[in-house]
């Protein structure tokens, strides 16, 4: 009788422990052996170009697993056969897998609904499927430092795929089922499904057509001269929407595998370069909005002036003095009459007027993750080269789009706007009017854009003239600073043409850059006539001669 109701206290305190004590807890062990939840991914949201073609979207797909609990010994060699076929998996990784004490282990995600139907007719016990989604670029590699990556969690993690992760990204679902102790899902047992909710469509300035043009011939001017790497960015000056961008070399979204990491950078915004001569269009504003200047100021300019201990020429090398005017200094951009120019401003007026006023050396505004904000003196860092080397677009470094911002307060009577992808999202225009600031009044941008249409016309940007249209731009040939040394590499520099159409009323605006290459500005400004051929008309801009 001691012995029994020893035994039934016992049982009664086991009872107790999981009916009561660790109910939770047992529960919990058992709903982790009994159910399976399988998470439902939501579609994230299209991506369109201004004129609806589709840049990136979201397809259904399958993660294809195992659970090695089913699969019997008689059918291993099958079931290794089937993965390593189909799928194109390692033979060794599918073994180690097989060996696992589980009932789930992942072969392969994101894998086309087509390759999983192949395998599912083989109809092999163990081998399961779980839905799931993944991106496709419709375009290939077309915008693709632009879009960036999506992961197999559907994240962005770069490009506009991560600035935007959270419009695009959906909510994901569930699906709970019941399996039998063998893994086996019990028909008729517990089930619950909660749907996914898909992302967030959204719509950019980009348009494909001009993307592809531009991208073909940077490659092929890149692979020409011989450049490190080149890019290129289309804006709409007086709104700041981006109608294209890229870099060069790119990469292929659908191998990244052979993709290198400076490869997945849009190099206009991510990079940084000295400008050179473009610079000298911001240092001719100020002049005219602060000093006094005009276009038709005339100053005596020697062939050599001092910066600091380096002597300074014009490209021609001439070895005699010439009276110039401003005009005539961008025409030529020569490099001694725009020291001169940087003096008559002072230290004081070209940090506040050309660096603060424009913008440099702070973020734009622009919706793209990895802008890098350049390298540029405080006002109490100028040594005694600085003001002089800063005139001529050298002893500073910015990234492009920064030159972009700038010149659209030129281009657009004065008032910088912001440049932007995004256009619309879930059918709503985005405003960005918010970004918009003065700089200059619409007197010196109108001096300043025709003296530019003077460089093109009659200057050193001659062979960027567009048949048909009036086009103010500027040439840049900065020298390449030495990498781990002081001074200048030899021979290498960064080529680059800032312009836009028409002068007096531009929508189309385009920055031209290839660094590390031997050619000059002679080299960007015929990719800019290329690109500009293709956009003015796409653009629907008239001519305007």
């Amino acid at each position: 009788m001691a012995g029994l109701g020893l035994a039934g206290m016992l049982v009664a305190a086991r009872l107790a422990d999981f009916q009561l004590i660790n109910a939770d807890r047992y529960q919990s062990e058992a709903n982790a052996r009994r159910l399976s939840s399988q998470k439902l991914y939501a579609k994230r949201g299209t991506i369109y170009d201004r004129n609806g073609t589709v840049l990136a979207s979201s397809v259904e797909c399958k993660n294809v697993y195992i659970n090695p609990q089913l699969i019997e010994k008689g059918k291993r060699k099958k079931a290794i056969s089937a993965l390593v076929e189909v799928l194109g998996v390692d033979k060794d990784f599918v073994s180690d897998l097989l060996d696992l004490d589980t009932t789930f282990a992942y072969v392969k995600r994101q894998v086309d609904d087509a390759d999983a139907e192949i395998l599912a007719k083989k109809n092999i016990a163990g081998i399961e499927f779980e839905p799931s989604i993944k991106r496709v670029y419709p375009n290939g590699s077309l915008a693709s430092q632009v879009l960036g990556i999506v992961n197999v969690d559907n994240v962005g993690v770069s490009g506009l795929e991560k600035q935007y992760n959270d419009i695009l990204t959906g909510v994901d679902g569930s699906l709970v089922r019941e399996r039998a102790l063998d893994g086996t899902f019990i028909a008729g047992g517990a089930y619950k499904k909660v749907p996914a909710e898909d992302g967030m469509d959204i719509v950019l300035g980009i348009d494909a057509n001009i993307q592809r043009v531009a991208e073909d011939a940077l490659a092929e001017v890149v692979e020409r001269v011989g450049a490190k790497n080149g890019s290129v960015m289309v804006t709409d000056p007086t709104t700041g929407e981006i109608v294209c961008a890229c870099s060069y070399p790119t990469y292929d979204p659908t191998d990244l595998a052979s993709a290198s990491n400076a490869d997945l950078n849009l190099r206009m915004v991510t990079d940084v370069y000295e400008p050179g001569s473009v610079f000298k269009s911001f240092v001719a504003a100020a002049a005219i909005e602060h000093a006094g200047m005009t276009p038709d100021s005339a100053m005596d300019v020697p062939a050599v002036v001092m910066v600091g201990s380096d002597q300074v020429r014009d490209a021609d090398k001439r070895d005699y003095g010439l009276n110039m005017t401003l005009r005539e200094m961008m025409r030529r951009s020569s490099n001694t009459g725009f020291v001169l120019v940087g003096e008559k401003l002072g230290a004081k007026g070209f940090d506040e007027h050309v660096i603060k006023d424009f913008g440099f050396g702070a973020s734009t505004g622009i919706d793209f993750p990895g802008e890098s904000l350049g390298i540029i003196k405080d006002r109490d860092e100028y040594d005694g080269a600085s003001l002089g080397s800063m005139s001529f677009g050298q002893s500073l470094a910015v990234e492009p789009v920064q030159m972009v911002r700038a010149m659209s307060a030129i281009a657009n009577k004065g008032v910088m706007t912001t440049p932007h992808f995004l256009k619309t999202r879930a059918g709503q225009e985005v405003d960005w009017t918010d970004g918009e600031e003065r700089v200059i009044s619409a007197e010196t941008a109108a001096a300043v854009a025709d003296m530019m249409l003077t460089v093109v016309d009659e200057g050193t940007g001659s062979s960027a003239q567009v048949l048909g249209y009036e086009v103010s731009g500027k040439t840049g040939t900065a020298e390449r600073a030495a990498e781990g040394a002081a001074g200048y590499q030899e021979g290498t520099f960064m080529a680059s043409f800032l312009g836009f159409a028409s002068s007096r009323d531009p929508r189309a605006m385009c920055y031209v850059t290839l660094d590390g290459t031997a050619a000059g500005s002679e080299a960007a400004a015929p990719v800019f006539r290329t690109i500009m051929e293709a956009a003015l008309p796409t653009l629907g801009i008239k001519p305007t001669r």
